[in-house]
């Protein structure tokens, strides 16, 4: 297994480029590790490395996943979520503890937060709902990571229609947060649930329902909501909506 990592980085070396490297490193606060490749070329060669690996044990392949995340490298977290992903159909409650663990110890920047929360956890999530209870225990932490992934690992199913409540609690968990990778997170949250597309039974209804409820908390909170998760959870609703929230009360 580890010749699969060795291969694995020698691809990623070959592949790396100095302009992307430079170009990547803008889209961030914090300094990162990067290898310098577009996130297309990186899927691919994830996936072509994943080939070799498919019929291992689940076990094996997050300690594969677990070793890319150690190397702080962009590009290798970002395959690491990618097989993480990829077993979703074998998940079972106690991995859990797996994902958790991953952010406390290997998450450092929004670029791999929302990469491990938006699939690999949001499809957790949506197996095993009971588990939402400790994502709002995220959103209590000091780490402004496991705070960030609280809110993002529900993008994909609030643009499903699902989670709808949950998220609005999250929101207010984080309402007056200080940090702004908290702020465009949960704001960002907000924003994919007033997408609701047609995934459930009723899908106009629903669509509308949820937009309305996400406007509502939005007007409701605006004057202590930090206008950059403002911004965010409005950036899709119909312009007059989006008008009256921006709007000052007097």
């Amino acid at each position: 297994m580890n010749a699969i990592i060795e291969n694995l980085r020698t691809t990623l070396s070959y592949n790396s480029d100095k302009a992307v490297k430079e170009s990547q490193q803008r889209f961030f606060k914090e300094e990162v590790k990067t290898y310098g490749i577009k996130s297309a070329v990186t899927e691919k060669i994830g996936k072509e490395a994943f080939v070799a690996i498919q019929s291992e044990p689940k076990e094996a392949v997050f300690a594969l996943c677990e070793e890319l995340f150690k190397s702080g490298y962009l590009e290798e977290s970002g395959i690491a979520c990618q097989w993480a992903y990829n077993l979703r159909k074998q998940f079972v409650p106690d991995d859990f503890k797996t994902f958790e663990r991953w952010i406390e110890k290997y998450v450092t920047n929004w670029a791999t937060c929302d990469m491990l929360c938006n699939h690999t956890i949001g499809a957790f999530i949506e197996k095993y709902p009971v588990f939402v209870k400790e994502l709002k225990r995220w959103a209590h932490s000091e780490n402004r990571w496991m705070k960030r992934a609280a809110a993002v690992t529900f993008i994909i199913p609030a643009r499903k229609g699902l989670f709808l409540s949950d998220i609005l609690e999250i929101a207010g968990i984080l309402l007056s947060s200080g940090d702004d990778m908290v702020q465009k997170g949960y704001g960002w949250a907000l924003k994919a649930a007033s997408m609701s597309e047609t995934f459930v039974k009723g899908s106009a209804e629903t669509k509308k329902e949820h937009l309305d409820a996400v406007f509502n908390f939005v007007q409701k909170n605006k004057a202590i909501m930090p206008r950059t998760a403002l911004r965010y959870a409005i950036e899709k609703m119909p312009a007059d909506l989006k008008a009256k929230a921006m709007a000052k009360d007097r």
